[in-house]
């Protein structure tokens, strides 16, 4: 009776922490539960059945973790639950608005150094060159990247 506890014990035990190493992330109460279960039935067959039984209990636990694990693995359980979409999107602000170096706008939001510009009637990402510059302030285009572009304060307001 007792070694039907012992592998009672062991198999929620490894059920367990299948379940907390392959479906639930972090640490949690099937972690947790598994490895008092693990423990428990360690401790039932040192203090209950005898100290050969303990060792026994402690190799058969680790063997049959491993099986599990690898078992799991190769049963393609993962592969079902994996998602396999792939993303052939992009995103492309700038698309469609014709700008080129030496183009005037102003600013519509602090430059800090990132913010909102407009110019040639767009709106678009801007970036200042070498400090903050201020809303409603001119600034010319140095540099079109492929998401935003490279300001810097225009020559009228320095």
């Amino acid at each position: 009776m007792e070694i039907v506890v012992v592998l009672i014990l062991l198999l929620v035990a490894v059920g367990l922490l299948l379940v907390e190493m392959f479906l639930i992330p972090g640490i949690s109460i099937a972690g947790i539960g598994g490895l008092l279960f693990l423990g428990g039935a360690v401790y039932y067959a040192y203090a209950f059945i005898s100290p050969e039984a303990g060792h026994l209990t402690l190799v058969a636990a680790f063997v049959m973790m491993t099986v599990a694990i690898v078992i799991f693995v190769r049963s393609k359980a993962l592969e079902k639950m994996s998602l396999k979409t792939e993303i052939d999107g992009k995103n492309d602000p700038l698309q469609g608005i014709e700008l080129k170096v030496g183009d005037k706008g102003t600013t519509i939001s602090r430059l800090a150094p990132m913010g909102k510009i407009r110019v040639n009637g767009h709106i678009v990402e801007a970036k200042a060159m070498d400090d903050f510059i201020d809303q409603e302030e001119n600034v010319v285009i140095i540099k079109v990247q492929s998401t935003n572009v490279l300001v810097e304060r225009s020559p009228e307001n320095k």
